[in-house]
Parts: C-alpha cells; structure tokens; sequence
C-alpha cells in the first residue's frame, strides 16, 4: 500500500509479462517488499524470466537501479573527496590483475578508489581470493573502516557488505538458479547499483571479449558496454568502458598466489608489457574523467608511479591496514617469497620448434580452476598456490621439447586430461611474418 493505492505483486508480474511498462511506483514497491522478503521466490523467479524475455524500458531501467543502489546502506566520503572518488569494473578473464596494480597506482595519483569487488567462479579467480592468497587480508571491512583505509592508503579492496545494495545480493542468487545472469538489463542493473552504491564520481568498465571471456564477440561486448556507460551516467557517474581482448593469458601468471607476485613486480616496475598497457590506459582513463589531465598524460603518470615506488608504497599501506602483518607486507613489496608455493611443480613442454603463434586462455584457466584455483561452487575451498606460470608469450622463438610453461600444483599426479588441454594450449608454427605484440585494447566506448 502506498498511498490509496493497492499494489499486488502478480499485478506487476502479469503487466511485464503482457510486455507494458512499470512506473517508478511499481518498481520501488516490488525492491521494497524483495528485500523485506515478503515475495516468494516463485514470485521473484517470474519476474525475473519476464524482464528477461521483455526487456525494459531506459527509464525502467534507471529505476531500477536507483531502487536497487538505495536498498540498503550506500556508502559515504568526506564532502573534500567528492571529484577524487573512482572505480573500475571488470566482466573478468585469466590472468586478469588489474585491479590489483590500478587502485594503489591512482591512489599515488592522489585519487581515492573504494573498490568494493567480487569473488570469482568458474575459471576465473575473483580479485578477493587473489588477496586472501596473502596471509592475513581483510577483506571484510565495515564503512567506517573503509574510510580510514581510503584516508591513510588512498584505496581498499574489499568484499559487499550485507547492508549494501542487498537486492542485489538477492536478485543474483536468483537469477544463478532461474537461467537469467546473461540478460543485459538485469547484468547492467546489477553491475551499476553496486557502483553507485559507492558514491563514486568516475569508473572504468573494462569489458573483455574472446573465447575466454563472457562476451565472444565484439558486438556483443559492444552493447554491454554502451547499457552500462549510460545506465552509469544516468546515475550520475561519468564512465567509459574498454574493450579488451581475452583470448591470451594476461601477464605470466594465472592463479592467485602466483598473480599476487606478478602484481608486485609490476608495482616494482618490472611488469608484462600486456597488464601495463591495461592499468595505464584504465588509469589514463579516470584521471581524465575526473579533469586531472588528458588521457595521455595520465597514462604516462600512471607508469611514473609504477616506476618509482610510489604505487607500491600505497599498495603496501592498504596491506597494512587491511590487516596484513607489517614485516609481512614489507618483505612482500620487497620481491621476498612469502606467499605459500605449491607442492609440485610440472613443466609442460613445446610440441614443435618454431615461434609461439597462440596461448589458449581458456584452456589454461579451465585446468587452473580443476586444479583448485577456483571455484565450481561457491562453497569450494580455493588452492591459493595452484596455478600456470608463463614462460613464454605471443611471438617468441620456442624449440622443441623447450619448457613453455610451469604448472604449480598440490597433488603429485595431475589427471592426463588436464595435461592433454594444456598440451594442446600452445599453438607454435612458422610465422608468415613478423610478429609483433599488439595492443589489447579493441575499442573504447564513450
């Protein structure tokens, strides 16, 4: 009831299904009365189903997320913080660390990055197992410790709290169980409200496509792009996203203890030329959005901050004060060997000589993720330490028999299926001609 109008649920669901719109009224009581749990799933699942198959309106769809943002607790800044708050966003890869490089380099930058990330499933390590392959790390903070992480670092990580955006929490497991996690309306309504729900001023949405990515094709990634830069803008938040290509591995290493160390060479300056392409441009990016500079000149301070410390030096503060030990985070930063290592190491080695025409990524995440880096479930306990070391990329010279890569494992005996995949993940050939690394940037949606 709202007003002297009555509102019943099998209303709303019958009107979306017969394909009319919603009015904003409707839409705030069907979140409202979600996420109080007074709608049964069947209720819930149906509605879902008939957003899937009917879409929804721009203005819907605004709503919606406006419903969804403002469904529990948002977070909040000092009013001085205002234009430095910035976020990225990520539909996931192999390999994929960026995160983990970008908060700590723009926070040298003097912007303030209140990640609120996910876990991952699937064969996709989430960036919060990453971290927790490092002993100690927070991951659950309340709001009023991230505030002091954010005033003392410059950034967090950390996990969705319970009281934040939870008809998003409710809504995902449903749509897990009901067949609706590949609709756009609902991926962009999900995606935002939990962006918005940050109170930040910008974000970067990095959208991969390739055979180990959500979206295979370009113009599928494309759309997506487009629903969630204006969904985003709508709210308030100046976006662009970044069309990437995910068919190789990023970096060396896949797996999260093994990602965790390629992080910090890369925060040392020493990192793959792929992942630093991707936070130069992500942080040329934001600093743009939030008029600090041109895009140009701030990928060129992103690396400066790479190259003398300065990002590691926030990215140690964050470690710090997200809980980790501070001869742990020291010693970490420093290059030392702190991180747990796998039992077993197998080297899997080149089938021809010749040069190194393809590395499949999703054949190498597949078998990282059987291994135990990550999860099939959501209940699956993650191997921190199982995971792939590159030893070659894209382009380079390989003889026959010439180790290609290091399969870090906790078992002696790694099932034949999985070294067959891994086997056959390595395409090396007689180039035509020269091959040079190219970018992975594909496009980029404004």
């Amino acid at each position: 009831m709202e007003g002297h109008r009555t509102i019943r649920i099998p209303d709303l669901i019958q009107k979306k299904r017969d394909k009319q719109e919603l009015d904003p009224e409707e839409i705030r009581f069907f979140i409202e009365e979600m996420v109080k749990g007074c709608i049964e799933q069947v209720q819930l699942g149906a509605m879902l189903m008939a957003w899937y198959f009917n879409g929804m309106s721009p203005k819907e769809l605004t709503v919606l997320i406006d419903c969804m943002t403002h469904s529990g607790e948002t977070l909040s800044w000092p009013e001085e913080w205002k234009t430095l708050l910035v976020d990225k966003h990520s539909t996931g890869g192999v390999g994929d660390k960026v995160s983990l490089v970008l908060a700590p380099a723009l926070a040298a930058c003097g912007l303030k990055v209140p990640m609120v990330s996910g876990r991952g499933l699937s064969f996709t390590g989430g960036t919060l197992d990453k971290l927790e392959a490092i002993p100690g790390f927070n991951v659950s903070l309340n709001n009023n410790q991230m505030r002091e992480c954010l005033r003392y670092a410059g950034c967090f990580i950390a996990g969705q709290t319970k009281s934040l955006v939870p008809a998003d929490r409710i809504m995902y497991a449903a749509r897990d169980v009901t067949a609706t996690v590949d609709n756009i309306h609902l991926a962009t309504a999900s995606i935002i409200s939990k962006k918005a729900a940050e109170n930040i001023s910008a974000l970067v949405l990095d959208v991969k496509v390739g055979r180990a990515a959500f979206f295979k094709n370009l113009n599928d990634a494309r759309l997506v792009a487009r629903s969630l830069v204006e969904a985003a803008r709508d709210q308030g938040i100046k976006t662009t996203a970044v069309l990437t290509a995910m068919d190789t591995p990023i970096g060396l290493a896949i797996g999260n203890s093994l990602e965790i160390m390629e992080v910090i060479e890369t925060l040392r300056g020493k990192g793959p030329p792929d992942l630093v392409e991707l936070v130069k441009i992500q942080g040329g990016l934001l600093l743009n959005s939030v008029g600090r500079m041109d895009i140009s000149k701030g990928e060129k301070l992103i690396e400066q901050t790479l190259q003398n410390g300065a990002a590691l030096a926030c990215f140690e503060k964050m470690l710090v004060h997200q809980n980790v030990d501070v001869r742990l985070a020291a010693e970490l930063c420093s290059g030392g060997q702190t991180l747990a290592r796998a039992k077993y190491v197998t080297a899997i080695l080149s089938p021809s000589s010749g040069r190194v025409l393809d590395i499949d990524a999703l054949a190498c995440g597949s078998v990282c993720g059987a291994l135990g880096a990550a999860r099939a479930r959501a209940s699956d306990v993650i191997l921190s330490a199982v995971g792939i070391e590159l030893l070659v990329t894209v382009g380079q010279s390989i003889t026959q028999g010439q180790p290609w890569a290091k399969l870090h494992h906790e078992d002696q005996s790694v099932a034949s299926e999985h070294l067959i995949k891994l086997q056959n993940a390595v395409v090396v050939g007689e180039a035509n001609n020269a091959l040079v690394p190219t970018s992975r940037i594909l496009e980029i949606v404004q």
